[in-house]
């Protein structure tokens, strides 16, 4: 202390006063400031189908739905890729084997919203979670009664997961979508279990069941009660 000159002291101790008022006055300054809104608050909440999942713009180039083959059939559709692949194919591959087999022409998937009306179901296909099958037979009766049990098994084998549109008011008999939004647990359960059954032989689609029987149709009956009743 000694050796370090009034002068000195007095000039670095206003310094240090200066330096305190100014940190306490911007602290003052951010305690009253109003806190800011969360960012992502702040973003516009994208756009969605009717079934809650977001629209995509294109296919095939920075999105989430891309051109899927459909095993075993020679089929492709544009589909959202992951859980709702998983699902959509297995539908259109049941239909394929147990309810008529498909040219390339009767089966579509995403499609611009642009064409469809928002809000309705059909808004589905332009988040790629519906599909088409057989786009000109929309109104109903367009299935003869064998093939209706058969579409009512395969919904049921989905476990409400998936509708179709012979169950909307208007009826569209060609359409089928994801039921669920895109956080409910019952979307991805759904799927791995049927990505687990591809993988093991003897289960999955193509393999043969008794869509009259008993049990399945009391199955199929139940969730139309449900799925009416929603």
């Amino acid at each position: 202390m000694s050796g370090i000159p009034r002068r000195a002291l007095v000039k670095g101790a206003g310094v240090i006063a200066v330096a305190a008022a100014a940190g306490s006055f911007a602290q003052a300054t951010a305690m009253a400031a109003p806190a800011s809104a969360p960012l992502s608050a702040a973003r516009k909440k994208a756009p969605t189908s009717a079934n809650g999942w977001t629209l995509e713009k294109e296919a095939n180039h920075v999105s989430t739905v891309w051109t899927r083959p459909v095993p075993g059939t020679g089929l492709e559709v544009d589909v959202r890729i992951g859980d709702a692949e998983a699902i959509l194919l297995h539908v259109v591959r049941r239909y394929h084997y147990e309810v008529e087999q498909l040219p390339r022409v009767d089966l579509a998937g995403w499609q611009r919203i642009g064409g469809l009306k928002k809000g309705a179901p059909e808004s589905n296909l332009a988040s790629g979670t519906a599909v088409r099958i057989r786009p000109g037979a929309a109104a109903s009766g367009s299935l003869f009664p064998l093939q209706v049990l058969t579409v009512r098994d395969i919904l049921a084998d989905c476990g409400g997961v998936v509708r179709w549109g012979g169950d909307d008011s208007p009826v569209d008999e060609s359409l089928f979508y994801i039921d669920r939004g895109p956080d409910d647990a019952s979307v991805h359960a759904l799927a791995d279990r049927l990505r687990l059954a591809e993988a093991t032989p003897g289960e999955g689609a193509g393999v043969t069941v008794d869509v009259l029987s008993r049990s399945r149709r009391d199955r199929a009956e139940r969730l139309v009660r449900e799925q009416r009743a929603g």
